[in-house]
């Protein structure tokens, strides 16, 4: 009988434990491991609801969308093997100690039998002003082993990562192999038939998945069966160099691909090794734009002859990309904690989840930035999703919002879209950008209208690109022309809130209007039209007057917004009173921030203040939004009850934005991992101290 058998045996008999780990500065619902793009997304479950509590081992880290992403990580201590990531079957597992995130990282610490410390840190790189790094769909994964006692140690450090993160069809058939490249090893695993821009289940069907390390003389490995090339390791503290060439269904035996390290005598001085886990896809988005439908490029094949070399850089860039991600790192954590520690909380939270939305394409020429509708409905470049998200990206680079929006331009421009408003999205699912030719997007104009023109003019304001602002003059002047025909008066139509359902005179929809009108204004001055100029902001300043008698009421204390004009017994949150603050237009006078900030402390609940009076639900990015408007006082008390929320909700997904205020759980849909937390970022670009009134044109 070999040693590892007498060992599974063993844990037979023994009850397990885990002692207590800390968490800081705060246990998410979801822990982020990889996180880089739509498709690469590894979370840890961590809420009561399914979760074990935030804990690195006993489970298998997952897809945010909820599939099992088999990622394991062992170690050999003296001979006796324990698992440190998983749950890989009939092995002990080590202690955790602590977690702790920062905006682009999660390290997790872990005891292996109070003899060894095992430090596992997950580090998703955000680089907004770098896209040679940005456009690679890498993380990595650096494990550091030191000795706690004192004594030295025999230490062999085990990873794998199975094929289940090739396909959403567990029926799918893959194919593997192993390589190396100077002295980088690799496990490159794919799918045999390649489904171009197709997903199953929120995954994606084509493109090539990486697992590397970088190789020395104690370094192994081995791809097969799971429990087979994890018993290879527990019997013999190293793998057999040797590959399963028997391709076959991910659920066939469950193939993983791993890589072993001998770290020798290991003793109070660490020693570490780094792998990146990763996706390349040659092609990423279908795009219909002027010339029609045109397969589009990762913008990494733009800086790498090949995906080899696009492995082989990141797998050397460690340093370098720690080095970034830290300084934007301290940024965020500066920034957000001179707010206070609870809105630190959140924003550190949320970088990842908005930038884990979006991938770069295209062109040394022309670069955009797709994003996926994550978990809602999947649409692409939906532009009431890019309009809360946008605030992370005005404050990590302004570019990129821009980058975000010229696809919707393009299209729109070149005639491809029927009506007059602006279209709600570039296409049904993600990433197929492939229109709306005959104008059957989901209807809600007075929304993506004024959301255009208030980010275009952000962008401006923040970027001083006077070319853009030409350039798109004719198509923002047209959904002016709407705005101002509906803007007072809204039809019975959707906001960004659709779950909620139609709703006639919405008073917050139709102030969304009516800062898109102002903000046109200042675009026409900017231009040179200032005649236009003029008469849209005497069209914006009447009905802004008229707003405020049709959508308030005055007579209970404290008066309030109401939902909808008339309806006295409503209330909403006023959250589109960003937009005016954002742009610095001064345009809604200090009366209905003070009167909003008098009334939402008396509607809030133990998650946060409810979205509005027909339920219960509320939705942090929108909260996030009139906490940034609001007097300190609601300020702190909205980004303490989400804060609160982060610590103690029951659910255990990647944080959501839509939940319950009463009792902290999900609503169906589930709205999970989506990038509009970027909205969190709100309180941070109003730092910026972008001014429309004082803005010229660049020459």
């Amino acid at each position: 009988m070999t040693p590892f058998v007498v060992l599974s045996l063993l844990l037979t008999l023994l009850p397990s434990s885990q002692a207590d780990s800390t968490f800081s500065p705060a246990r998410p619902p979801a822990q982020p491991l990889a996180v880089k793009s739509p498709y690469l997304s590894a979370w840890q479950t961590a809420g009561s609801d399914g979760g074990n509590g935030g804990i690195l081992t006993g489970q298998w880290p997952t897809f945010w969308a909820g599939a099992t992403l088999g990622w394991a990580g062992l170690i050999s201590v003296d001979g006796t093997v324990y698992s440190w990531m998983g749950n890989p079957v009939d092995f002990p597992t080590a202690d955790q100690v602590s977690y702790n995130y920062t905006s682009s990282s999660s390290t997790f610490v872990l005891s292996v039998d109070s003899a060894v410390q095992v430090t596992a840190t997950f580090l998703s790189p955000i680089t907004p002003d770098d896209f040679k790094r940005q456009s690679l769909i890498f993380s990595y994964l650096n494990v550091d082993v030191v000795s706690l006692d004192g004594n030295s140690h025999n230490v062999s450090l085990y990873t794998d990562i199975s094929a289940e993160w090739v396909s959403g069809d567990r029926s799918a058939l893959v194919q593997w192999e192993h390589d190396t490249s100077g002295d980088v090893a690799y496990h490159k695993i794919y799918r045999q038939t390649q489904l171009a821009f197709s997903e199953v289940n929120d995954q994606t069907e084509y493109g090539n998945w990486w697992y590397s390390a970088t190789s020395d003389d104690g370094y192994s490995y081995q791809s097969g069966a799971d429990v087979d090339v994890r018993a290879q390791f527990g019997n013999q503290s190293s793998l057999s160099n040797s590959d399963d060439t028997s391709y076959r269904a991910i659920n066939d035996n469950w193939p993983v691909f791993a890589h072993a390290f001998d770290l020798g005598s290991v003793d109070t001085t660490s020693t570490s090794r780094v792998f990146t886990v990763g996706l390349t896809q040659e092609d990423a988005i279908q795009f219909l734009g002027a010339d029609g439908i045109q397969a589009l490029p990762s913008l990494w094949t733009q800086y790498f002859d090949d995906d080899v070399s696009a492995v082989v850089f990141v797998q050397g860039d460690y340093e370098g990309a720690s080095a970034a991600a830290a300084a934007l790192d301290s940024k965020v954590q500066s920034d957000a904690s001179a707010i206070s520690d609870d809105y630190a909380t959140i924003a550190t939270l949320a970088l990842r989840q908005a930038f884990g939305g979006v991938q770069l394409v295209g062109t040394n020429d022309t670069h955009y930035l797709f994003l996926k509708e994550i978990s809602s409905d999947g649409n692409i470049q939906t532009v009431d999703v890019i309009f809360p998200s946008h605030p992370a990206f005005v404050y990590t680079n302004p570019e990129l919002m821009k980058m975000m929006l010229e696809p919707l331009f393009v299209n729109q421009e070149a005639g491809q879209y029927p009506n007059s408003w602006s279209m709600h999205d570039l296409g049904s699912h993600y990433p197929n950008a492939t229109g709306h030719t005959d104008g059957s997007d989901e209807q809600m104009p007075l929304e993506e209208c004024g959301d255009m023109l208030i980010m275009s003019l952000e962008y401006y304001l923040a970027s001083n690109d006077s070319t853009f602002l030409k350039d798109h003059y004719k198509l923002l002047d047209q959904w002016t022309q709407y705005l101002i025909a509906e803007s007072l008066y809204p039809a019975n139509q959707i906001s960004t809130d659709d779950f909620a359902g139609p709703l006639g005179n919405q008073t917050n929809l139709a102030l969304k209007g009516m800062i898109g009108i102002q903000a046109m204004s200042v675009i026409a001055n900017l231009t040179g039209d200032t005649a236009t100029g003029a008469n849209y902001s005497s069209i914006a300043s009447d009905y802004i007057t008229q707003w405020q008698t049709l959508g308030f009421n005055n007579d209970d204390s404290p008066a309030h917004a109401t939902l909808n004009y008339g309806n006295e017994s409503t209330w909403g949150l006023l959250y589109n009173l960003y937009g005016d603050k954002a742009l610095g237009l001064n345009f809604v006078p200090q009366s209905v921030y003070d009167t909003q900030s008098a009334f939402y402390p008396t509607v809030n609940a133990t998650y946060g203040v409810p979205l509005d009076t027909r339920h219960t639900l509320t939705k942090s990015d929108w909260e996030s939004w009139i906490a940034s408007v609001c007097d300190d006082t609601v300020r702190d008390m909205i980004y303490s009850s989400l804060a609160y929320w982060i610590n103690n909700t029951p659910t255990n997904h990647p944080m959501g934005d839509l939940f319950d205020t009463v009792t902290g759980d999900y609503v169906s849909p589930q709205f999970i991992n989506r990038p509009v937390m970027g909205g969190v970022f709100a309180q941070l670009v109003l730092g910026l101290g972008l001014s429309a009134s004082t803005a010229t044109l660049a020459a």
